[in-house]
């Protein structure tokens, strides 16, 4: 059930903000994919489930036509995503509304550090808002290839199947733990595992997506990130990693990737820095 208080009549009786629902899954991807990008009705269940009170919409003319989520981990760190609006409704001043109802949010629950991946369309919006930029963070593609080595994946489809020592690392790497967006994600994935490494891979709308993949050196990325791309060698592959670390960017590159756009990493309020040498891949635009 959609909670009143945040049901704000907007400009017009044909206008509403309010709070997602698992009804909107179908509005929601279509919204998404008219933009081009590669999340699947699981994503969408899976940032509403985790945040029922935090992912908000404004409906207009009946239809769900602009987004925004705010996914917290705990109160150091919340992530700004799936910031969209409908074509035939841009230039109303959507975003900015519930980009606004988004931060309103954060305050309430006294988030110290908020972050976004900001497309250049975007970053005047969140500028803005008080948003810096902190840095580059870049989308790689492959199209389908053939087996890249005989490696053998340990395979696992159990978040709990991360030993104490890997979530560690996870929590090092990001900068705050995270355990409850990589227990959601677990489900869904095929994740890959070595004594000093961990990746994520998950099926996207048109590719399959890599990532997280935190390690603690490059050789160990490496093996593991091959046996990822070994699982599934008919795929089409997204990769998205932070050009601060050059090794990724180079195993990238060797492993067949090319770079097709580059977006800001940008934060407001409290400075917060994970160990970027560390991460091979990140989560996702919309979650960090």
């Amino acid at each position: 059930m959609v909670s009143t208080e945040l049901m704000v009549e907007m400009e017009t009786s044909t206008e509403q903000l309010r709070l997602m629902t698992p009804d909107d899954l179908a509005a929601a991807t279509e919204l998404s994919a008219a933009a081009g990008w590669n999340q699947t009705p699981e994503d969408w269940q899976m940032l509403i489930g985790l945040e029922p009170h935090n992912c908000l919409a404004v409906e207009a003319d009946g239809r769900l036509v602009s987004t925004t989520t705010l996914l917290c981990y705990s109160q150091r760190l919340a992530w700004i995503g799936m910031v969209l609006t409908s074509a035939n409704y841009r230039g109303r001043g959507f975003a900015r509304r519930l980009l606004a109802a988004a931060l309103d949010r954060a305050d309430s629950l006294r988030i110290e550090t908020l972050k976004l991946d900001a497309t250049e369309q975007g970053r005047p919006l969140y500028e803005a808002f008080g948003f810096q930029a902190e840095q580059a963070v870049e989308r790689w593609s492959r199209p389908a290839s053939a087996q890249l080595h005989p490696l053998e994946p340990k395979r696992s489809s159990h978040f709990a199947s991360l030993s104490p020592h890997l979530r560690a690392l996870d929590l090092q790497a990001f900068g705050t733990d995270r355990s409850n967006i990589l227990q959601a994600l677990a489900p869904r994935s095929t994740l890959e595992l070595a004594s000093n490494a961990f990746s994520f891979s998950r099926p996207g709308r048109t590719t399959q997506y890599l990532g997280p993949c935190i390690a603690d050196d490059p050789a160990s990325a490496r093996e593991i990130i091959i046996s990822v791309l070994n699982a599934s060698v008919h795929a089409n592959w997204s990769w998205d990693v932070l050009p601060a670390n050059k090794q990724a960017v180079a195993l990238a590159s060797e492993l067949g990737f090319t770079r097709q756009r580059c977006l800001t990493r940008m934060t407001r309020g409290k400075p917060l820095r994970g160990h970027e040498e560390m991460v091979f891949a990140i989560t996702g635009f919309e979650l960090g």
